[in-house]
């Protein structure tokens, strides 16, 4: 049987619950900063030779750092192709994944972009902070840059969010990655860890949405962050 067919015969479409819960997971957050103007400026945008469409290093440099920012959040300047589609997780909604989320838009932050969030990264978590504590949600692309940065200082806002309805499964994700990138070794030494991060692990291994899983995450996130905050 060809590979292609093969795969079409094992496939399984998710319920219609795991598809809208995949869809809250991708969700981004678009900050107010001159976001209509970016959006107009996006809209100009056209693709490079070096497969790279951004807007002109004049305009990006008479925006400020909050625009820029804006800017940076809602749009990837970097495009690589995707080879293939992957089969839905099944009840992903009663899952804690490994990782995030991840968009099959075909896109990523360039090496400017990231640059820009490590350069700025005290100004960077300022305003996501301001902007979850708004919302009382955490944007994918929020997650990512938490992650990039490896943003401990912002574990308590992360657990205060989740708790609030408990729904965000990713958030807890965040905070797992966020103490295996600080090389936190009580974490490190775990079960979950071995499970999701270990040989065995993989973009799509995951931890069953528990009470205990949920509370032994957040209980070490919390030690982690009092330990490395003194």
């Amino acid at each position: 049987m060809h590979e292609d067919s093969a795969w079409m015969a094992g496939y399984k479409e998710a319920s219609p619950e795991s598809q809208a819960y995949h869809d809250y997971r991708l969700v981004i957050t678009k900050p107010p900063y001159g976001l209509q103007k970016i959006i107009n400026l996006i809209s100009k945008v056209k693709m490079g030779d070096d497969e790279m469409e951004k807007i002109s290093d004049k305009t990006y440099a008479s925006r400020s750092l909050r625009e820029k920012f804006t800017y940076h959040m809602i749009y990837k300047e970097s495009y690589s192709q995707i080879c293939d589609a992957e089969e839905p997780f099944q009840d992903e909604q009663k899952k804690i994944f490994a990782q995030t989320a991840f968009a099959m838009d075909e896109r990523e932050w360039s090496e400017r972009q990231i640059k820009f969030f490590n350069d700025n990264r005290d100004s960077v978590i300022k305003l996501m902070s301001e902007s979850i504590s708004r919302s009382r949600r955490v944007g994918l692309n929020f997650k990512d840059v938490i992650i990039e940065l490896k943003a401990k200082e912002m574990i308590p806002l992360l657990i205060k969010t989740y708790n609030i309805s408990k729904k965000d499964h990713d958030i807890l994700t965040v905070l797992m990655l966020l103490m295996k990138d600080n090389n936190y070794q009580p974490f490190l030494s775990s079960t979950s860890f071995k499970k999701l991060y270990g040989d065995v692990g993989n973009y799509r291994s995951y931890l069953n949405d528990t009470k205990a899983n949920e509370e032994l995450i957040i209980k070490r996130a919390t030690d982690f962050y009092n330990g490395a905050s003194k």
